[in-house]
């Protein structure tokens, strides 16, 4: 079944210039970037895609991070994406992703793990509103 979900290639993926290879990685799947954009995401912005973490020791390093550069948000769709962008972004921590992984490839730390993927289909809906309006 086509499904959509909604990625982003965080500040740390910009910076180390490997967009272009994640982006590549997506398409060479076969699913279709419907919708691409580079922007700056506003503290207000960061905090309400978070929300969940708030209060939670990390919380203020998320938000940092988020907050520090550009990010590529892009909406993607294809059968059976959302599983199949989990396990090419691979686990949260970097030291415990698989070899192959975009996290294990690119990542250094938990904070600055290069992407954001939707984990559920309710997920996406709503970071695809948030980011996309």
């Amino acid at each position: 079944m086509k499904e959509i979900t909604f990625i982003m290639i965080k500040p740390d993926g910009v910076r180390k210039k490997v967009a272009g290879e994640i982006i590549s990685r997506i398409e060479r799947k076969g699913y279709d970037i419907t919708r691409m954009e580079l922007r700056h995401i506003s503290r207000e912005l960061a905090q309400e895609h978070y929300g969940e973490h708030q209060g939670k020791p990390f919380y203020n390093d998320l938000i940092g991070h988020i907050t520090s550069g550009p990010s590529i948000l892009m909406v993607v769709e294809g059968e059976g994406v959302i599983n199949a962008m989990s396990a090419m972004v691979g686990c949260t921590d970097p030291n415990k992703a698989l070899p192959g992984t975009i996290r294990f490839d690119y990542a250094t730390t938990i904070t600055d793990n290069i992407i954001h993927r939707s984990d559920s289909r309710e997920s996406a809906k709503r970071e695809i509103t948030l980011f996309f309006n």
